[in-house]
């Protein structure tokens, strides 16, 4: 059995660690199941189901793309080169290839014929693009007053097919680290949560998942992404009886230097766990925390805080 790297093994080896792991193709059917999944007994388990329903969708919009990637290749090789992310996403979310993505969903999303989703979803559809691409620019930035909370989850899905698609045909072999520990080098999008994933020349190390395009990244273990403090750091979980202190496979990491924490899910005690199901499917964690007066610095797109 392989042994959990910690940060000082990882730096005193003569063998770096593989830096990106990448979405698999089906990242929305699998995303989508595992809601499904979690939704059985969840105070949220209506939302939890709404959601996977467009995760449906996302995969069939990945799966035969509106649009091809917007980034021409000798961009790509330029920002590559100086180290920048070249989907990023402060530019292209203004620059607007991600529409007909939006579009393409609602052409694609079937909702009940009268009801809040339905309203939603006729909002969405009168609205002129001008709109649309504010409200993702907004939702991008952090800025949830200037979206509606019911549009959230669909700006979102957009969002998230788009930028899942244009990575995936990016040589993502090439991205460099960004600036911060916390930043997307594919996108420059905040992480959404960890994951320390268990097989293969992964097993024992810990990737970020990014919010939008789904890369994942390499962070070495037990230090605030935030501060880059490793001090006092303290994990704690959801109370689950079926599980042994501290097997549990979602546990937040709480930095008592800023303040803030990072959700993290151990795949060794939980194979199936995916970032963005399993962190609206613990939103009760969020709050038990915001209680203690720590800080959530990662969003969540398919999630409008408060």
């Amino acid at each position: 059995m392989s042994s959990i790297l910690e940060p000082g093994q990882i730096e005193a080896s003569a063998v770096m660690p593989p830096f990106l792991h990448l979405p698999p193709g089906n990242l929305f059917a699998a995303r989508a199941a595992r809601l499904e999944q979690l939704a059985a007994g969840n105070a949220l388990g209506q939302y939890l189901q709404l959601v996977a329903r467009l995760c449906r969708v996302q995969q069939r919009l990945v799966d035969n793309p509106p649009s091809p990637l917007p980034v021409v290749e000798q961009r790509q090789r330029l920002c590559i080169s100086h180290g920048l992310p070249p989907l990023a996403a402060d530019s292209l979310v203004r620059e607007g290839a991600w529409l007909v993505w939006l579009q393409a969903l609602l052409d694609d999303f079937e909702a009940d014929a009268s009801g809040p989703l339905e309203q939603a979803l006729q909002h969405l559809r009168v609205s002129d693009e001008g709109r649309r691409k504010a409200w993702g620019i907004a939702l991008l930035a952090g800025q949830y007053d200037a979206v509606p909370a019911a549009l959230v989850p669909f700006i979102g899905a957009a969002l998230q097919a788009a930028w899942s698609s244009w990575l995936l045909a990016l040589p993502a072999a090439e991205l460099k680290p960004a600036a911060s520990l916390a930043q997307c080098p594919a996108c420059g999008s905040p992480a959404m949560a960890g994951v320390v994933r268990n097989r293969g020349k992964h097993n024992g190390l810990r990737y970020l998942a990014c919010s939008l395009c789904a890369c994942e990244w390499h962070v070495v273990r037990v230090k605030c992404v935030y501060c880059d403090s490793s001090k006092d750091l303290r994990y704690t979980s959801l109370e689950d009886d079926r599980r042994a202190p501290g097997k549990a496979p979602l546990q937040a990491e709480c930095c008592p230097n800023c303040h803030s924490y990072l959700k993290q899910h151990y795949l060794e005690n939980d194979a199936w766990a995916e970032p963005l199901a399993d962190d609206l499917a613990s939103l009760g964690l969020d709050l038990r925390l915001d209680e203690e007066g720590y800080r959530r610095l990662a969003p969540n797109l398919m999630f409008a805080p408060g």
